[in-house]
């Protein structure tokens, strides 16, 4: 199974690499992370992108700017791409069909072939245009999945609760994990 995961740049990008993480063992993976990604992360963690994501030897990294790489072709293959965390731009990006970058290239796909699409759409509040693009979005059959907890989980830490999104997140890609404790 071919799957892209896109990290853009609003907060909580250490979400999408702990979605890495939990993706380079199960499947061929490519990845494009956004210059806005690369700032909110240095921003809130005080490290360099960069260095953090040569440790991932399976992944394929993408040049958002590369409009050329397989990715933005549906004979490519990719059978399913998740954007976690997905930013309100590239959220308004991908409702409106505007393809200036890869990533929205690549989601545009996505929704002409019909294959699974997920956005972890990281905002609080949304705005009524936000979940306006939401509802129309999911109406085509994107899945919105914003990282949100549920009490069942017992959270008892960061590490839980990162933990538990990012395993709904992988549950929505059919991607078998132990990372929190199910409802019984």
């Amino acid at each position: 199974m071919k799957v892209l995961l896109g990290i853009t740049g609003s907060s909580s990008v250490h979400l999408g690499l702990k979605t890495l993480e939990n993706l380079e063992q199960k499947a061929e993976l490519f990845c494009i992370i956004s210059k806005g990604a690369k700032k909110s992360f240095e921003a809130e963690k005080k490290q360099n992108l960069e260095q953090i994501v040569q440790r991932f030897k399976r992944c394929v990294f993408l040049d958002n700017e590369d409009l050329s790489a397989g990715v933005s072709s549906g004979s490519f293959g990719i059978d399913k791409t998740i954007i976690a965390p997905c930013s309100i731009s590239t959220l308004a990006k991908i409702h409106a069909g505007f393809c200036d970058t890869l990533l929205t290239r690549a989601c545009a796909v996505a929704l002409k072939e019909r294959k699974k699409l997920i956005l972890a759409v990281r905002e609080m509040p949304f705005s009524t245009l936000n979940l306006e693009h939401m509802a129309k979005l999911s109406l085509m059959g994107v899945m919105i999945a914003p990282p949100v907890y549920a009490s069942y989980s017992k959270i008892k830490n960061l590490e839980d609760l990162e933990n538990f999104i990012v395993g709904k997140w992988l549950d929505l890609l059919e991607i078998k994990h132990d990372l929190y404790k199910r409802w019984s």
